[in-house]
């Protein structure tokens, strides 16, 4: 028999909807202002640093970008980047994810400048930060081949809520268990739409086509912004 002291409720509204209606409302501040902002999420030793090193070399005078850094401690990462681009370190104390309220305040340490790219270097996890939109156009997974072939298939839910994914560290593919396509293969049957590259930053190979990406992504973002600037035409 139930307990009459105890009622149930029921809350059918979705807990995180006040965090994402401010990631949209961030993201289509950056999206005005040009800014196309890429998140950076992969497990601890993935390459992020070194692939945001070799894109910014690509890049040197070509495009403005600054890097956001999280990390549980130190700023490490932040004076690896700093010879190469702006940079700030967001430091977690702990948490396992960054989160919008973070992202703001970096952007405020950065003196909020003019760019064409944002990069956020996401906390090395492969579980909490597919929960949180940090108001990124484009969030892309780094899977390392140090890292195994098998991850898609066992942490499903980073790899669905990304729309690209770089096999990393291509260079130490001959002396790790490692079958690029089948990691692919793991991966597009979680979310067929990923868009897959390969790349070593330490070698330079796939740099290129990266970048090239990315170019190709902030500009379908401009376009949009040019169609929903445009006024409806009445007589149509």
């Amino acid at each position: 028999m139930s307990d009459p002291s105890f009622k149930r409720v029921v809350v059918r509204r979705d807990v995180m909807a006040d965090a994402k209606a401010d990631a949209a409302a961030q993201r289509q501040q950056f999206s005005a202002r040009g800014v196309f902002v890429v998140n950076l999420v992969s497990s601890p030793g993935a390459g992020k640093t070194a692939l945001l090193e070799a894109t910014a070399k690509f890049w040197n005078g070509k495009h403005r970008i600054a890097v956001l850094v999280g990390d549980l401690e130190t700023e490490r990462d932040a004076e690896r980047l700093a010879p190469y681009t702006s940079v700030a370190q967001l430091t977690t104390g702990g948490a396992c994810h960054l989160q919008l309220s973070l992202v703001q305040r970096g952007l405020v340490a950065l003196g909020d400048p003019e760019l064409d790219f944002l990069f956020i270097e996401n906390v090395g996890n492969l579980v909490c930060p597919a929960a949180h939109d940090l108001a990124e156009h484009l969030r892309v997974v780094l899977l390392s081949v140090t890292d195994g072939d098998d991850k898609p298939g066992k942490y499903p839910k980073i790899f669905r809520s990304c729309q690209a994914m770089l096999v990393s560290k291509t260079d130490l593919l001959p002396y790790v268990p490692f079958r690029v396509e089948a990691a692919i293969r793991d991966a597009m049957l979680v979310q067929p739409a990923l868009q897959c590259l390969t790349i070593s930053a330490l070698r330079d190979e796939g740099v290129e086509a990266w970048c090239r990406f990315l170019e190709t992504q902030r500009e379908r973002m401009l376009g949009k912004r040019t169609e929903s600037l445009r006024p409806a035409n009445v007589f149509e």
